[in-house]
């Protein structure tokens, strides 16, 4: 067995939504490294911009698109665009997303719609607009980016644990629709990721100790460490390629650990 084959992605299409920084942009790059032909989306031509010099700066050449994911008429004219320019998605990694920290009984119904629009009814829109293309091609990979929260609860993520579930079980059903078409649709539920976002909860106290949010992730993490953007990166090639063509309707959490583990003791 060629394993290098097995794994490789040359001649693939991929979209990457939300892949203008952050976890996206690093899955982004990963697919690209194996091969594969790379499309992202953001809602902002300053994002865009700045995105497409931060690949070219690591050797990617990605196209990007101005493309809202809650939009069905944008998705579809997204996927044409892209089919025009590259190809066929053969690959999507539905990755854009929000988190709003507000106390349950402080948000507002219109943010919690915002957040569960964009989680959640995202995915399923830009899922919609690539399987029927993927079905008359005869095969096809969709990714989701869940979360801890698919399976945690957690104060002031209401919204974001209610969408992150819900987008595990579409992950599942997305499977069990399609699977006879050689579609699989799999999952990756990241742990607590170290990005430029995430700095702030990473930063030393002034007396030289760890934020409180550190140190309880470091508590709760078996590696005891956060997460880097690069240990998504196998996770997702392999999702992607042929080296999981009977993996389906899973969720591959990749967390260091923590859903496995009850924390240190006091």
């Amino acid at each position: 067995m060629d394993m290098q084959k097995l794994f490789s992605l040359e001649g693939r299409v991929a979209l990457v939504t939300g892949g203008a920084y952050g976890i996206g942009f690093a899955m982004a790059e990963a697919l690209a490294s194996a091969g594969a032909k790379i499309a992202f989306n953001c809602r902002s031509q300053e994002h865009l911009d700045k995105a497409l010099v931060d690949y070219a700066a690591r050797g990617v050449d990605a196209r990007g698109y101005i493309a809202d994911v809650t939009d069905e008429n944008q998705v579809k004219d997204l996927i044409a665009k892209i089919e025009r320019d590259l190809g066929g998605v053969d690959i999507l990694f539905n990755n854009a997303g929000i988190i709003r920290r507000i106390p349950m009984t402080e948000m507002s119904a219109e943010e919690f719609r915002q957040v569960v629009d964009i989680d959640l009814v995202g995915p399923f829109i830009c899922a919609k607009a690539v399987i029927p293309g993927m079905i008359a091609r005869g095969h096809g990979k969709i990714i989701n980016i869940c979360s801890m929260m698919s399976e945690l609860g957690r104060e002031t993520v209401s919204a974001y644990a209610a969408a992150k579930g819900g987008l595990k079980m579409l992950t599942r059903n997305i499977c069990s629709e399609y699977g006879a078409a050689n579609i699989q649709c799999n999952a990756i539920g990241p742990g607590y990721i170290a990005t430029p976002q995430t700095a702030p909860l990473r930063e030393r106290q002034a007396d030289g100790s760890r934020h409180p949010f550190d140190q309880f992730i470091i508590a709760k993490t078996p590696a005891g460490r956060w997460g880097d953007p690069e240990d998504l990166a196998g996770p997702a090639v392999f999702l992607a390629s042929d080296a999981s063509n009977f993996v389906n309707g899973h969720v591959l959490y990749v967390d260091g650990g923590i859903l496995a583990y009850i924390g240190k003791q006091p």
